[in-house]
């Protein structure tokens, strides 16, 4: 092979490295847009027809459903036996508790301290990621990391109600962010053996266990009558859907080329999509008016969550050089 045939293939290599790279970080930000809809669409549909655990018992089943209905489309991985422990709590931390977590803590706590809270999934993302992966940030990863957090607290801030209904919240909140932490670190390493669709299926499949054993869901469950106006079942197939199914496939996929801390920075980018999406679905006659409570203040530190996720994701030349 000569100089220029080398040649040829490392750019080759390199371009398609760079395509799925691009690919990875489109899906992690279509997953936010896709949350950050769910704020405005689905708003109403918790507590008032259901309650948080039989809200979440439907998002797992239905995902759980869909998941193993596309797998039998495509050929079979086979699981070795010692990653099923993994898969395990992978389903207990990044569905079972992260789920419940984070329903009970956002009926309880103010949005001030839920926003507080949540900003800090970036972080703790990449102090497990250098201790369980061995995955050392760069000091501007590190920075943006901490911008992007000081945007996302500032425009919570402005947002909120200034008011702490309960330090239980606060606490389920917290346990949120952080099992949503381990279970984006503890799944890297599976995306490395198998696919994105193999992964998820039995992450779904095992939280689905450990949502059924948390005893009072079954309890909620027989008292919920499934009596639903239309536009109440059109959100929770959105839910189940769109902010489920869609949002873990992708955020396996993206966990694929991508490292844990960068997947977890895009939450950084929900705010700002809420905001969109206010205007959006005001104008369009489909949820509340809520634009009053957008200001230029509120813009500028969207920016500043901008700043943050481009820093956080930027790669040195040299590791990107090595990593292709």
């Amino acid at each position: 092979m000569t100089i220029f045939e080398r040649q040829h293939c490392v750019l080759s290599g390199v371009s398609l490295v760079n395509m799925k790279d691009s690919k990875a970080h489109l899906a992690l930000l279509f997953v936010n847009v896709l949350y950050g809809a769910s704020h405005v669409l689905a708003k109403g549909i918790m507590p008032n027809f259901l309650s948080p655990n039989v809200f979440i018992l439907f998002r797992v089943v239905g995902a759980t459903f869909l998941f193993w209905l596309l797998l039998i489309f495509i050929r079979r991985e086979k699981i070795l036996r010692e990653d099923f422990i993994r898969l395990a709590f992978c389903g207990l931390f990044g569905v079972a508790v992260n789920q419940l977590c984070f329903f009970h803590g956002l009926n309880l706590s103010s949005s001030i301290n839920s926003g507080i809270i949540m900003a800090l999934n970036p972080i703790m993302v990449l102090i497990l990621s250098y201790f369980l992966l061995k995955d050392k940030p760069t000091a501007l990863n590190t920075i943006g990391i901490f911008i992007g957090a000081v945007g996302a607290v500032l425009l919570t801030w402005k947002g909120a109600t200034g008011s702490t209904d309960s330090w239980k919240g606060d606490i389920f909140l917290f346990l949120n962010a952080l099992s949503y932490a381990i279970y984006l670190v503890i799944a890297k390493p599976l995306m490395l053996r198998y696919k994105p669709l193999t992964v998820i299926t039995w992450v779904f499949t095992f939280g689905l266990v450990f949502v059924l054993l948390f005893p009072p869901t079954v309890n909620d469950l027989m008292l919920t009558s499934m009596e639903f106006p239309t536009l109440i079942w059109l959100k929770i197939i959105y839910v189940i859907v769109g902010v489920t199914f869609l949002t873990y496939l992708l955020t396996m996929y993206g966990l694929k080329f991508l490292s844990p801390s960068v997947s977890s920075a895009y939450i950084y980018t929900q705010p700002i999509l809420v905001m969109a999406f206010t205007y959006l679905f005001a104008s369009l006659n489909w949820s509340e008016d809520y634009r009053d409570s957008i200001s230029i203040e509120k813009i500028g530190f969207m920016l500043i969550i901008f700043v943050g996720v481009y820093l956080s994701t930027r790669k040195p030349k040299k590791i990107q050089k090595e990593h292709e």
